[in-house]
């Protein structure tokens, strides 16, 4: 999961969503949301099935290093 934030953020500018969009969509401060892009913080299993639901992806595609974003 070192590339969770990499992700995100990836995820994230590509519908062209701020921080604090996004962290509106997830019901979430948009502080949390940019700590999650740094590394800085890991969500739990709920905020994971939430962002892999928000934007269309799996949770392994999220998730596990090895798989990439399409």
């Amino acid at each position: 999961m070192k590339r969770l934030g990499e992700k995100l953020r990836t995820l994230r500018q590509r519908r062209g969503l701020t921080l604090r969009e996004l962290g509106e969509l997830l019901d979430v401060d948009y502080g949390y949301v940019g700590r999650m892009e740094r590394g800085e913080k890991i969500p739990n299993l709920e905020m994971l099935l939430k962002i892999a639901d928000l934007f269309g992806v799996s949770l392994d595609q999220l998730a596990r290093d090895e798989f990439e974003l399409d």
